[in-house]
């Protein structure tokens, strides 16, 4: 049986330990089951991100889409800021290391952002519950100081997009999530 463990940090963040099973010629990992997640919505799409080292991605959060990580190779920190007015942890930032040497997935609901820094070169498989919509890409400043998470690296490499989003303080009124929209997965 997977290790299935729901975060104290922040409401609703799942990590996910699932069997490995190995022998001579490696290993066999079942990384996700929708049964782990009995009232989550059914993820419908599947992404793969690889990254240098050195490169910094989000913070973006959703309104509406959860998204399910799992590290394939390399070692990166991921950042969580759980962006939820009402949730029982708002305002919470959770910090812990994601690596493809070490089996773990993580359930990420809508509302609480997400990012993650590469410390080497990096591979992130992950899924989301609804298809791509860019009105539902939405971004908090990676470096916002009442956010204040320490990504461990110096000289992050950034895309336009993550360079450019609001510190919290600035989100606009009608793109902070709620709690009300916000499915519990588990």
């Amino acid at each position: 049986m997977p290790k299935i463990t729901r975060s104290n940090e922040i409401d609703a963040v799942v990590v996910v330990e699932p069997d490995v099973h190995g022998d001579a010629r490696g290993t066999f990992v079942e990384p996700w089951r929708r049964e782990w997640f009995p009232g989550a919505p059914d993820m419908v799409q599947a992404n793969r991100s690889d990254k240098v080292a050195g490169s910094l991605v989000g913070l973006h959060y959703h309104l509406h889409q959860a998204d399910y990580w799992y590290a394939v190779l390399g070692s990166a920190t991921v950042g969580l800021h759980d962006l939820r007015v009402g949730s029982p942890t708002e305002g919470a930032t959770m910090v812990f290391e994601l690596t493809g040497s070490v089996h773990q997935g993580l359930y990420i609901p809508p509302g609480v952002a997400h990012g993650f820094a590469t410390h080497t070169e990096f591979v992130l498989w992950y899924m989301v519950d609804h298809y791509y919509d860019p009105s539902d890409e939405l971004g908090l400043a990676w470096d916002d100081p009442d956010v204040a998470i320490d990504w461990g690296i110096a000289e992050p490499v950034l895309s336009g997009r993550d360079q450019s989003n609001p510190r919290r303080a600035e989100i606009p009124s009608d793109r902070v999530p709620q709690i009300g929209h916000v499915a519990d997965p588990a």
